[in-house]
């Protein structure tokens, strides 16, 4: 399988070596590094191409570094069919930067870059109808991003009195605990009950 990839690599890197920034083969799997700029024009090459025939967008998806400059790593994972092959084609975008939606190119990418923009907050140029998909009409904020707080802004419930779904700060009904996942036979500061064998031998 590698050498397929490393043709299918040297073959890209031929005929759209412009768009490409880099490309690794690690645990047999050819990732391709582009830009937000080159993305759509890189897909259309990968979908037509005789030699590649990527019709398949199995997912996309976002991974966010919030220590980075270009904080979210936007990642296309694609599949031929007909080629028996898979590749990774991976961008890096900032907070601010749009990302141009390929859903013309593949329109399974409708539903995923609806996720990524309710998730990360990353934005899509172009696509037909970017709305929330798994949050809330009124929630605030991006849960998957990594500064976001893991018990959130608001919580929801329906009020018998009111007749209707409130909104309100969150209340934790018990605190955070620490837990050292310590074994109850290390550390004690006491003899547990058997411990005076080991002591003996």
């Amino acid at each position: 399988m590698s050498e397929a990839l490393v043709e299918l690599s040297e073959l890209i890197e031929a005929a759209k070596g412009d768009l490409v920034s880099s490309s690794a083969i690690e645990n047999d799997e050819l990732t391709l590094e582009t830009t937000p700029g080159a993305i759509v024009e890189l897909l259309k090459y990968l979908k037509s191409n005789g030699a590649c025939q990527f019709t398949t967008l199995v997912d996309l998806s976002g991974v966010d570094y919030p220590g980075r400059e270009k904080r979210f790593d936007i990642v296309y994972h694609l599949l031929s069919m007909r080629q028996n092959q898979r590749i990774r084609i991976r961008l890096a975008v900032g907070e601010t930067e749009f990302v141009p939606s390929c859903v013309e190119i593949y329109p399974s990418a409708d539903w995923y870059e609806r996720e990524v923009f309710d998730m990360y907050g990353v934005m899509f140029s172009g696509h037909p109808d970017l709305r929330r998909i798994l949050t809330d009409y009124g929630f605030r904020g991006h849960p998957l991003r990594k500064d976001f707080p893991t018990t959130g802004y608001v919580e929801v419930r329906y009020d018998e009195e009111q007749k209707r779904v409130v909104y309100e700060p969150v209340s934790l009904v018990q605190d955070y605990r620490l837990f050292d996942f310590m074994s109850p036979w290390e550390g004690a500061e006491y003899i547990l009950p058997g411990d005076e064998k080991k002591e003996a031998s």
